[in-house]
Order: structure tokens, then sequence, then C-alpha cells
């Protein structure tokens, strides 16, 4: 399939690259790498870089920041689409918002503050992509996507097609997606608000979600959902887990639904403990904990001549 590369390479305006290792692209810091790593320029890009794989009968995942992310030590076999370069944001008229996907979610709600528009105000702080966040359906504070999405566009390799927000289905932290689209732009209704009232909160926000994640290391946030009616971080305090370790990875002492890697952590090393986690819950409280980050990719990295 290196034919596939050189006509990617050839065809887009952004950047291409083969063997990229995902260590690079999360923010656990671990992750084996992938086929092929592609990052468009634009939307246009977008729809091209679909065409040509889906026409090589590639397959492909888009990845955001990286904040919510675990990748397998073996990589990702075929192609990752990052959308880093997707960053247009509109204000229009009656507090609707239309914004790019790769679009930092830190970035949106900084500036929806300042023009006084409420909403996303208590997510403040929270990492990653405006496409990550609709997919995962972020929430914090009472807030979440789902309540300000009202459209979406989505790539495909035939072109970009709209959708009503409510036919993503949108249900605690997730979202479901057409098979093989990638959002691409988000349309949000907003209301007016005081924009002072607005900067306290999110000031707030800030300071808290600063002093709770210093928890000093690499992490991709909370690792559990929280299961109905309780905490996830305190089912496995009462578990004995808090400073657990295996390898490199370790359950943070500031906040227990953290791993943190402490410098030489492997994806395994986290997965092992991921897997600790839920079986010492299960057995000492009687409660399966589901993670809330994205596990993809392989154990195992194939033979160079098995690769694109």
């Amino acid at each position: 399939m290196s034919s596939l590369f050189e006509s990617l390479k050839d065809s887009l305006r952004g950047s291409v690259l083969k063997d990229e290792p995902m260590a690079a692209h999360t923010s656990w810091r671990v992750g084996g790498p992938a086929d092929l790593f592609i990052l468009p320029a634009d939307r246009q890009d977008v729809l091209t870089a679909l065409r040509l794989l889906k026409a090589a009968q590639c397959p492909w995942l888009p990845v955001g920041s990286g904040s919510n992310l675990l990748v397998r030590d073996g990589g990702i076999r075929g192609a990752v689409l990052n959308l880093s370069n997707l960053r247009q944001l509109q204000f229009l008229a009656n507090g609707l918002v239309v914004a790019e996907a790769g679009l930092p979610v830190t970035r949106l709600i900084r500036l929806c503050v300042e023009k006084g528009l409420q909403g996303l105000e208590a997510l403040a702080g929270i990492p990653g992509s405006l496409g990550g966040a609709v997919a995962m359906n972020a929430g914090a504070g009472g807030q979440e996507m789902s309540e300000v999405v009202t459209e979406v566009v989505l790539a495909t390799a035939t072109g970009e097609i709209r959708r009503p927000g409510g036919d993503l289905q949108f249900a605690y932290r997730r979202c479901e997606l057409p098979p093989q689209s990638l959002l691409v732009e988000v349309s949000l209704s907003m209301t007016t608000a005081d924009p002072q009232e607005l900067q306290r909160i999110y000031r707030e926000r800030i300071a808290h979600r600063r002093q709770a994640h210093a928890v000093g290391g690499a992490n991709a946030g909370s690792v559990f959902k929280n299961p109905a009616g309780v905490q996830a971080w305190k089912l496995i305090d009462q578990a004995g887990l808090r400073g657990a370790t295996v390898g490199g990875a370790k359950v943070s002492e500031r906040h227990t639904n953290f791993i943190v890697n402490t410098g030489k952590a492997r994806a395994t090393d986290i997965l092992s403990l991921i897997e600790r986690i839920k079986e010492t819950v299960r057995a000492s409280q009687g409660v399966d904990l589901e993670p809330e980050v994205k596990i993809i990719g392989s154990d195992e990295l194939p033979a160079r001549d098995e690769r694109i």
C-alpha cells in the first residue's frame, strides 16, 4: 500500500506521515505507531483523504488532541485522521456559534464567555478538540455538549452532509455517528447572559480543574465513567487502590480516577492497571466500572512487510 502513501502525499496540502508514533499525539504519552498519520490542511483535504482511503480500502480512525485516548503499544493499522488544522469559528446572530471540529474546546469556551454567551462555561478547562467533545458528549458542572449542539456537518468519501444534532442520539459520554463519517463542523445554540457572571463561573471552573487535576504526570483525565448514583473515584479509593502501580502506570494519589504515566509507562501497563481496578472494584463492591477513555490499536506490531 505504499502507492496510497504516495497518492496522499501528492494530493493533499496537509501532512502525511508514515509510522508516526502515537505517543506524540496522546496526553498519556504512550502508544505505538500509526501506519499513516494524516493532518489535512482544510475540509477539502479531508474529503480528498477519505476518497483515497476508500478507494484503497484502507481503514481509518479520527483522532483529535488525544486527551481521552489510549493507543495500544502495537499502534494503529491503517490511517489516523487528525483535524487539528480545522479551527474556523463564527459568531452569528441570536447566539448561534459555528465552529470546526479541530478547534480547542478551551478556546471556544473562553471566546463564548467573553461575548456573554452561556451554555458551556461549566466545561471550562476541559482539554481536547470540539469534535472529540461532541463525540464523547463531554460534560461537567451540570452542562453537556448535547444541550447546545443543534447541527453537525459530517465528511464522507462522497462529500459533506448536514444532520440535526438530535440525530446523534446523545447519551452519557457518547453519541452515535454514522459509519465512515467524520465530524468536521458543529453548530451550537447559546443564550446570552451577564458577561461578568460568566467570567466568574469560568474562572472558578478553571481554578477548580487546575487544582483537582494537578496529578503530577501525563494522564488522560477521568479513566472511568461514573456509575449511576456514585462517583468512580470513591469506588476506586474504597477498594484500596490509591497509589496502586503496574509498571510505569500509577493510580493518582490526588485523584483516584486518574492513572498517571510516571515517566516510563507503556500502554500495556495502563491497560493492566485498568483491568486490576475493574476486577478489584467488582470483587469488593459489586460494581462494574466502564472506561470513559477510548482504547484503540493493536497489542503487537506486525512484521515490517505486513505494514503500509
